[in-house]
Formats: structure tokens, C-alpha cells, sequence
């Protein structure tokens, strides 16, 4: 497929100004992990500080996770969006001016981030749900390859500009950048229409409790599912305190990468990423989740290296390979859960893959802070590592993760029986269950 074709999908004036929303809000979040990490990393020089923000944040967005599927799937998801994105502006705003002024602590960072947390969780599940409404079925891998390029291409130099203010001005005017460009987002969102929620669901309102259930039930039907949420359940709480909590504090303490070192680091991922996007909008997957699990491997590299090589070329060549692999999945999984589940219980569906995603998120983020001042470095890291590529190849024991076709057809009139895979004579196999804007709810 030609770029140029791929491209096509912008001419729809929904999804383009859907698109242009995600790129600016990304522009400003991508700066926020370099940017929070180091602000906190300025008040209290520990693994065990940086563990708390990171550790609270994720654990307010897993407590509200299912809440905000209900919520996306209920009522118009550009309203939640533009809501969620008004209290992170604010949040972001507070944190930004608190950190700039020099009077912010750790208890004050670590509330505000807990607040933005809850936020997420209404964030990601809207927007899930959003893309099957604004485009054509038939250019869905190009709809989230193109998202996916914006918020990588745009990771090549937020990471890096962030590192550059934080040793320049302070942490702080990156978390201004965020809030500005969710205020920009909110505008953009006014203009993206999406059917009546009566028209676009057409069903009754149930209660809280019984639209739970049909999102669970959902969810278990589909084995590919619930099996690849669960070992990113378990690799992301690895990821997190790996690459969360240990890399930051790694570069802070090595002269050969130092805070500015880092934030190009995490810009060589996005390099990895941008460039792989360029393959998946030319590229058709055929067994996507196959071919991802496989690459999702190659996360445990910066791993390694981290541990036994820490300094900026190899650990940057690492990073750079683990964006390319992440996009290989990322991509893939979400146009699996746009072909597979119907958009009337996506975003409930959306909650519970993200619930089982992140939930051992903080455990991870704070057994690595505990860890860090109990184990060798180096052991930890390759252990870790050995440990993540298990974890992710375990899940090609099972046949409906290896045989995932794409499927032509609307989910919501032929859905696949008891979670076996459908597959159509154009195409076999087919989406990270991942944030963002926790990463924008991709998975790794």
C-alpha cells in the first residue's frame, strides 16, 4: 500500500480533527515522564520517591478504570474526552507553577499526579471507543498506524526537549507545555461529531453493575484477549519499575548519560517507533499478535544494557530497537479489539484490558524501588530481562494468540463464537494493549 493511500484516511474531516486532538494533547505528555521524573528526582534524590508518584498515579487509574469504560461507553466520548482533559490542563497547570515556584513536595506531586491518575482512567477508554465511529473499517490499521506516528514522531523530540529544559529552566515549563496543549485539544475535540450516543449504542441504559458484567463477558469470551492482557499484566509491572524507576535513577548517577542523556535516550525509542510506523502503513499484518508477541521481546535488550552497559550509545541503540517492537504490537492490537469487539461495549472492554494491564503496575513500580537498595544492579536488570521474554512468548502457547485473523466484517453482527478467531479469505491473524495517554493506551 502506498503512502500516499495510506494518507487517505485525513480526508474524512472527523477523524482529521480527531487526529490533530491527539497530536497537540501528545506534544505536551511526552515531555511529562522526563519532566515529573526528574522534578521529583530534584526534591528527594531516591528510587523510593520516584516509586510513590509513579506508584499512586498508576494505581488511581486502575481504581477507576472499569468506572471509566462505563462512563465511555454511556455517554459521548468526546464529552469525556474534552472533561478529562480539562482536569488534567488544571492538574498539570497546579504541578507546573508548584515546581516552578520551588514551594512543590513530594506529598503535593504525588496528589496531583494521583488526580491525574483517576483521569487517565476516563481518557483511555473514550478514546478507544472513538476510531471505529470515525473511520472507514476498511483503513483502520492505517487510522491507528497514523495516530501511532503522530505520538512517536512527536516522542523523537519531546523526550529530548524536556531533558534540555529540565537542565536548563527546571522540570517544571514542560509540565506547563502539557497543560497548554490540552487546552489546545479540548478545541480541537468541539469539532469532531459522533453519532447521538442513542444512535451509536442503540440499546436501553442498564445499571453500573449489569454493563460491567457485559464488558466481562465480552472480554472472557475472546481467549486472545484475555490471554495477551494477561502477560502484559505481569511485563508491565516489570517494564515499569525497570525502565520507570531504575533507568531515570541509573542515568541520574552515570556520568555517561546524565538527565539531559536521558531524555535523548527515550527519543532514540521514538526514532525506533517512527520508523516502523512507516512499514505498518504500507505493511497488511496477517497474524499481528504472532509476529508482536515475538517482538515485544526485544524490550528486555535496553534491559540489559541498562545493567551491563550503561551508557548513552548502546543503551540509546537498545531503546531504539524496543520502539520498533512496540509498534509492531501496538498497531496490530488495536485494530484487533476495532475488528473483533463491537463498538457498543468497546470501551468497557477497552477498561478491563487496561485494568488487567496496569493493575500490577504499582506493585511492580514499588517492589523496584525496595529492590533497588537490596539487589546488585546488574543481577536485577538481566534477571528481569530473562524473566519479561518468558512472561511474553508464554503466550504464543495459545492457538487463538498465533491464529488471529483480520475480519471485513462489523463485530457487532458476526462476533467470534466462544473466543475462537475468525479469519476472512482476504487476510489472517490480527493490535500494545497499552496507555498513553498513558502512552495513549498502548501497552508496553
Amino acid at each position: 500500500m502506498k503512502v500516499k493511500a495510506s494518507l487517505g484516511v485525513l480526508s474524512d474531516r472527523r477523524f482529521a480533527w480527531y487526529f490533530a486532538a491527539r497530536t497537540v494533547s501528545t506534544a505536551g505528555s511526552v515531555m511529562v515522564p522526563v519532566s515529573l521524573a526528574f522534578a521529583v528526582l530534584h526534591i528527594d534524590q531516591s528510587a523510593g520517591a520516584l516509586a510513590q508518584v509513579l506508584g499512586v498515579r498508576t494505581l488511581t487509574m486502575v481504581v477507576f478504570l472499569l468506572v471509566g469504560g462505563v462512563v465511555a461507553d454511556r455517554f459521548s466520548r468526546i464529552v469525556v474526552l474534552q472533561v478529562s482533559h480539562v482536569l488534567t490542563c488544571l492538574t498539570q497547570a497546579l504541578a507546573s507553577y508548584l515546581i516552578i515556584s520551588g514551594d512543590a513536595t513530594l506529598t503535593q506531586l504525588t496528589v496531583l499526579e494521583g488526580v491525574n491518575g483517576a483521569v487517565s482512567a476516563f481518557t483511555m477508554p473514550a478514546m478507544m471507543g472513538i476510531v471505529p465511529l470515525v473511520v472507514d473499517r476498511s483503513r483502520l490499521q492505517q487510522a491507528n498506524a497514523l495516530l501511532s506516528f503522530s505520538r512517536s514522531g512527536l516522542s523523537v523530540i519531546g523526550p529530548a526537549v524536556a531533558g534540555l529544559l529540565v537542565v536548563s529552566v527546571g522540570p517544571g515549563w514542560a509540565l506547563a507545555v502539557n497543560a497548554l496543549t490540552y487546552a489546545v485539544a479540548i478545541v480541537c475535540l468541539t469539532r469532531v461529531g459522533l453519532p447521538r450516543r442513542s444512535q451509536e449504542a442503540g440499546r436501553p441504559h442498564h445499571s453500573m453493575v449489569r454493563e460491567l458484567r457485559e464488558g466481562w463477558s465480552e472480554f472472557t469470551r475472546r481467549e486472545w484477549l484475555w490471554v495477551v492482557v494477561l502477560a502484559f499484566g505481569l511485563t508491565n509491572a516489570i517494564h515499569a519499575g525497570v525502565i520507570g524507576v531504575l533507568g531515570p535513577l541509573i542515568a541520574s548517577s552515570t556520568a555517561s548519560i546524565g538527565e539531559a542523556g536521558w531524555g535523548l535516550v527515550l527519543s532514540a525509542e521514538a526514532v525506533g517507533t517512527v520508523l516502523m510506523t512507516l512499514v505498518m502503513l504500507r505493511l497488511q499484518l496477517q497474524r499481528p499478535l504472532r509476529a508482536g508477541m515475538i517482538a515485544i521481546c526485544v524490550l528486555a535488550v535496553p534491559m540489559v544494557l541498562l545493567g551491563v552497559a550503561p551508557a548513552i550509545v548502546p543503551v540509546a541503540i537498545g531503546f531504539f530497537l524496543a520502539g520498533a517492537a512496540v509498534e509492531v504490537f501496538g498497531v496490530g492490537w488495536s485494530t484487533a479489539l476495532h475488528e473483533h469487539v463491537p463498538v457498543q461495549v468497546l470501551s468497557r472492554v477497552s477498561s478491563y484490558d487496561a485494568l488487567g494491564s496496569f493493575v500490577a503496575i504499582p506493585i511492580g513500580t514499588f517492589l523496584y524501588g525496595w529492590l533497588a537498595t537490596t539487589v546488585d544492579t546488574e543481577v536485577l536488570m538481566l534477571v528481569s530481562a530473562g524473566v519479561y521474554v518468558v512472561i511474553s512468548l508464554s503466550a504464543l502457547l495459545s492457538r487463538s494468540v498465533r491464529e488471529l485473523g483480520r475480519s471485513s466484517e462489523d463485530p457487532s453482527v458476526a462476533e467470534e463464537p466462544g473466543g475462537t478467531p475468525t479469519s476472512t479469505p482476504t487476510g489472517t491473524p490480527t493490535g500494545t494493549p497499552n496507555g498513553a495517554e498513558a502512552g495513549e493506551a498502548s501497552r508496553s
